[in-house]
């Protein structure tokens, strides 16, 4: 199967609706975007670990170092605010652009 790449910014919104759980380290945020997409949706380090630090650096989500499952030293991130509000704002221009991607393909 091939690997689906996500559209650029979809990963933001996909991270933060995802801590809307609670606090995950990073490979268990991948783990869990894959998971609930059928796995269609596999996040690599190199795209998660730069977007969690952006995101970090914008006030979206906070991390803390903390133990994984297996007692391995892990940052959890955990989301902020800031991050719940732009999770709003960005939910609502995803559903705004797939609305419109379905007009076009209804009247194609």
């Amino acid at each position: 199967m091939n690997k689906t790449e996500l559209l650029q910014g979809t990963l933001d919104l996909l991270i933060l609706k995802t801590l809307v759980a609670g606090p995950m380290h990073g490979y268990a945020i991948a783990q869990r975007i894959q998971q609930r997409s059928d796995d269609v949706l596999v996040v690599e380090e190199g795209s998660l670990y730069p977007a969690l630090y952006r995101m970090e650096e914008k006030g979206w989500i906070a991390a803390e170092w903390g133990r994984s499952e297996n007692n391995r030293r892990a940052k959890y991130y955990s989301l902020t605010r800031a991050g719940r509000r732009q999770l709003e704002q960005e939910t609502a221009v995803w559903e705004r652009v797939c609305r419109a991607i379905s007009l076009v393909l209804e009247t194609a």
